[in-house]
């Protein structure tokens, strides 16, 4: 059952002309972060980093660009 990303904690931090936003998720703690220009929108940023944590969780958000696994 895959979470809706109205179901995590989301935390955006601007620091210079950076911004960070993380996604948490309250049942399992598990938490993925993204970095960003620090002008982007609140909802690009909450998106991209909810995307990542569902696939982290094993959700299907799409398919991943680029990256790597480890």
């Amino acid at each position: 059952m895959a979470l809706k990303p109205e179901s995590f904690l989301i935390e955006i931090v601007r620091q210079g002309s950076y911004a960070k936003a993380t996604a948490v998720d309250p049942r399992t703690g598990i938490e993925a972060s993204i970095v960003g220009p620090a002008n982007a929108a609140d909802a690009i940023l909450t998106r991209q980093a909810c995307n990542k944590l569902q696939r982290l969780l094993g959700g299907s958000a799409g398919p991943a660009q680029g990256g790597f696994s480890l």
